[in-house]
Order: C-alpha cells, then structure tokens, then sequence
C-alpha cells in the first residue's frame, strides 16, 4: 500500500458518497501483517431516525443506483449477494455461517487479500452500542464461519467488506440483517466526547467530521498519562476505522496508509450527509487488540468533539463480551 492510495479496496462503491478517506501518519512507510486465519443478522424494527440524504430508505434492495450508496446499505451489490445462513443467532456467544455468492448463486470462494484478509466481517448492533469486528474461516465451498458474542436480543447488522479474485473487479461492501430473539431494549447512543477509555489507555479523538468535505481525525492513544509510542501492526496498520452512521448503518472503513507507531493515527474522512455517527478505532498494544469509540456529529456547526467535554465511562475492552468491542482472532 502505498500513499497514493486513499481509500480502501471497496473506494469505488464508496467515492460517490463518502469521497476520498485515507490514513496518514508519522511519515514512515506502511506496516505489514501476515494474514492469518480468524473465525467467524437485523430484526424488524425501525431505525431511530432517518438520516438527513434519506438514505434509510435504501436498504435491503434500494432502487438508487450502488453507486450513489454509501457502503453496506445494500444486500446485493455489483452482482454479489451476502448470504446469511444464521439470520437469528442466539442471545450470548453464537457461531455465525455465511457465504458470499455471484450471479449465478454460486458461492464465491476467491477472495483477493486486503489488509490480511480475505473478507473482513463485522456486526454492529442497531442502537450502535455494541461493535464486533471478525475474522471469519472460510471452507473449501465458500461457506464462512466466525463465532461471534451478540449480548442482547434486538437488530444487528452484519458487514462484508471484500474484493473478488477476479480481473477488473472492485471492493465491495454488503449489509444484511441479523435478529436476536427476545426482549428488545435499546441502549441511548452515548453522548458526544472527545476521550475514550478501554482497558486503562485513554484515546482522544481531534478534528472535524464535516458532510460533503474532507477532514482529519486524528486519534491520540495514550496510558497513565504517557504516549503510547509502540502500537503493534493490526491488519496492515497502526489503527483501523470504521464509522458507522445513526439510523442506518452506513458504512465508512479506512485504513492509515503511511505512519509511526504511535501515539497518533490519523485518517481523512469525508461524511456522506449532515448526522450523528459512531467511530471505531482498533489498535493493537502489548499484543491484544482493544475497541475506542466515539460518538461525533456531522453537520453545518462541524462535527468536532468539544476539547472540554469530560471522559465518558469505559467505552469497549477489545473483548469480544463487551459492548463497543470485540475481536475474534484465529
């Protein structure tokens, strides 16, 4: 990877909307992983606001063209069809199978590798309190396999973000449902603040989330007070982001192209529309991969998280039992 590329391999599904998204860094080269193997739906009830573009109406099937989408609004996209085969997992800790089929209905079983995987997987939940991000194994038919802990009944939507082996094709980034049975209580989104702790590291979040314009985030990770000056590769880089928007869950991933090891990972980002969104930073210390989120708002005020805003309580561990984390390594 190299600094002229800024965005991931899904960009194409993504540049319309999101616009350019790259990492930047301490001005090193970029990090390799090796790829290892990992492990690896939405229930009926309705986003709690629609976003300001009307997006929430797109999913599961939209009429507008992939194109003008944001990434994971659509089930089926580019001719690719995200196929859960455990749409109603169980509250607690669930083995979830999927497969990822072409036109034909056909399980697709060549990936290209992106980051150290072949397909990266996550599930959120509807109310954005809970974020898991996985590693799922793939059988020799196509079929993929992640264990996953969804901590409470209500909608989930589960992400595939992958490029297919196949000359000419671009990323693409696929959104479905998933139900856990039983009682239903949303959690609020947590307030807007500038700081997340987890597991003891504190992680403050600068710059400015704006629609239709470009900006930086950059994340500063930090432990009793002192840099963290010797983050760990995680997937190819220092850091790994996700954004997720209220409402509908559409979906933004970037990746630092270019950086140090800390204590700043930085990423430019572009907001498809004016509204509440919920970042996600993995980074990798001391051999464990740890979960910061952050609730932002994009809009005609900017969408910056107040310098003076107090600390919010501890915000995810990097376990995949907590709310706002979790990680599934093979």
């Amino acid at each position: 990877m190299n600094a002229g590329v800024k965005i991931t391999a899904f960009a194409a599904a993504l540049a319309a909307t999101f616009g350019t998204a790259y990492g930047v860094g301490k001005g090193v080269g970029p990090v390799e992983e090796p790829a290892k193997a990992g492990h690896g739906e939405h229930a009926a009830q309705e986003p709690r606001q629609e976003p300001a573009d009307g997006h929430a109406g797109h999913e599961q099937g939209a009429a507008a063209p992939a194109s003008s989408l944001p990434g994971g609004l659509q089930i089926s996209q580019d001719g690719y069809t995200l196929a859960l085969e455990t749409p109603t997992p169980a509250v607690g800790r669930s083995t979830l199978k999927f497969s990822v089929k072409d036109a034909s209905g056909r399980k697709v079983t060549a990936f290209t590798t992106e980051h150290g995987k072949e397909l990266h997987f996550i599930v959120a939940s509807r109310d954005l309190t809970t974020f898991r991000h996985l590693h799922p194994v793939k059988a020799a038919d196509g079929t993929w396999t992640v264990d996953a802990d969804l901590p409470a009944a209500g909608g989930y939507k589960a992400f595939a973000d992958f490029k297919p082996a196949v000359k000419g094709a671009r990323g693409v980034t696929l959104g479905a449902d998933l139900s856990v049975p039983g009682a239903y209580a949303p959690k609020p989104l947590p307030a807007v603040a500038p700081t997340a702790t987890v597991d003891g590291y504190q992680v403050r979040l600068g710059g400015v989330l704006d629609p239709g314009r470009a900006g930086e985030l950059k994340l500063t990770v930090t432990k009793a007070g002192k840099p963290v000056t010797d983050l760990e590769p995680y997937l190819g880089a220092y850091g790994h982001l996700v954004a997720l928007r209220d409402g509908d869950l559409a979906y933004l991933h970037v990746h630092p192209n270019e950086g140090g090891p800390g204590p700043d990972v930085s990423f430019t980002a572009t907001a498809p529309s004016a509204g509440t969104y919920r970042l996600f930073l993995d980074f990798r210390h001391g051999g464990k991969v740890r979960t910061a989120s952050f609730t932002v708002t994009a809009g005609a005020k900017g969408a910056a998280p107040a310098p003076t805003a107090p600390a919010p309580k501890e915000s995810g561990t990097g376990e995949a039992g907590h709310d706002a984390g979790g990680h599934t390594h093979g």
